[in-house]
């Protein structure tokens, strides 16, 4: 399987975190985010990955090469300048296999990938947007859908008070068919949540919703703390208690941690 992965955001909300590289290569606890993301691709069957760069690219080649040590084949591709979501994944289109995946390079999660493929081969659809919910819509463009999981309409970010019958929202990873490029138009900025997913409702695009999915954009300096409190805490599923062994240790919110002398000592 193949995927494409959009790195080309300048990550301004991080800084200063970011303003030597970029938002996907940003450490958290033992590695970079963008390594959390392909080792979670590869549990997936994902293979061959294209990295869509912008900002600071050749940060993101420093830290993963060629791919070989990550078990994958790797590609990059530079825009010239930034062309928007959707014109980001036309500018790899000469790279694409019919049927690939999309994902948004800053964030963390642990969706079950391969039960979003097989809903998206099953239903026959041109595009299916993993979603997952929130406690607060409000932040957040939310999805609605129809007993089929078909999209039945994007709402704008609501107000807090507002009656919603959906909490779900994009979670930034899609599986799609080729013939999603032939609504990008080639030569100018384009939105895929704004002008390519309205066109699809209706005409192929589904939802699959994770309700068990672990899911965060690490875009805010909060948001980063949370993450690497959530990873060390076992809150998503990593692999970070394996590989740092015997001295890892996660300390629950719950205890109560006092200082010792153990002798012999000099103090």
């Amino acid at each position: 399987m193949q995927a494409v992965i959009l790195v080309g955001g300048e990550g301004t909300r991080l800084r200063p975190l970011t303003s030597t590289v970029p938002k996907t290569v940003v450490p958290l606890v033992d590695r970079p985010l963008i390594v959390y993301m392909i080792e979670w691709l590869r549990r997936h069957g994902v293979d061959d990955v294209i990295m869509s760069c912008g900002f600071l690219a050749t940060g993101v080649r420093a830290v993963l090469g060629d791919g070989s040590q990550l078990g994958i084949r790797l590609r990059f591709v530079e825009e010239p300048e930034p062309r928007g979501t959707a014109g980001a994944l036309k500018f790899t289109e000469d790279l694409l296999d019919e049927r690939f995946l999309m994902l948004n390079g800053d964030v963390l999660t642990d969706l079950d990938l391969t039960a979003q493929i097989a809903q998206h081969e099953a239903t026959g659809a041109t595009g299916t947007l993993a979603l997952v919910p929130v406690a607060d819509p409000s932040s957040y463009g939310l999805v609605r859908l129809h007993g089929d999981n078909s999209v039945r309409e994007f709402l704008e970010k609501p107000s807090p008070d507002a009656d919603l019958d959906t909490n779900l929202i994009s979670a930034g990873a899609y599986v799609l068919e080729r013939s999603v490029l032939d609504l990008i138009a080639p030569d100018r900025k384009v939105s895929i949540e704004r002008e390519v997913w309205p066109a699809l409702v209706g005409d192929g695009l589904y939802g699959f919703a994770d309700e068990r999915a672990y899911w965060i954009d690490i875009g805010t300096p909060a948001r980063y703390l949370q993450v690497t409190f959530d990873i060390l805490e076992g809150n998503v599923q990593t692999d970070v208690a394996a590989r740092l062994g015997s001295d890892y240790v996660a300390v629950d919110v719950s205890a109560t941690i006092d200082g010792r002398v153990v002798p012999p000592a000099v103090v």
